[in-house]
């Protein structure tokens, strides 16, 4: 039986070679196994925001947030996500806190 550190490690390769599709399954499995994993969720959230599954993306980054509310990148990543479904109003304040957060500019480097 494959270990969830194996899942999620398979799953991040695939995020590095930019299949992102392809990394949802591996990490999908480890997130079965590990729900409060914030490691794995911000992985598959990532995933499902480069294959433009916003609802999906959503979903996982506000988990993150719930699971550790300082987190700058969950809340930027929600407001994106949220962003994307047109939801620009309720995405605003996600955004606001991630700056004052992390003062120095968010990229958008990992979500992209």
């Amino acid at each position: 039986m494959t270990e969830t550190y194996d899942l999620f490690q398979q799953g991040r390769r695939h995020l590095r070679s930019g299949m992102a599709a392809q990394a949802t399954v591996p990490l999908e499995k480890a997130k079965r196994r590990e729900p409060r994993s914030r490691s794995i969720r911000e992985a598959l959230g990532i995933a499902y925001f480069r294959i433009g599954r916003w609802a999906e993306a959503e979903a996982e980054f506000r988990a993150l947030v719930e699971l550790s509310p300082s987190d700058e990148f969950a809340h930027y990543a929600l407001g994106r996500a949220l962003v994307n479904q047109g939801r620009r109003r309720e995405a605003t304040p996600h955004i606001k806190l991630a700056r004052s957060l992390r003062p120095r500019p968010l990229g958008a480097d990992s979500l992209e």
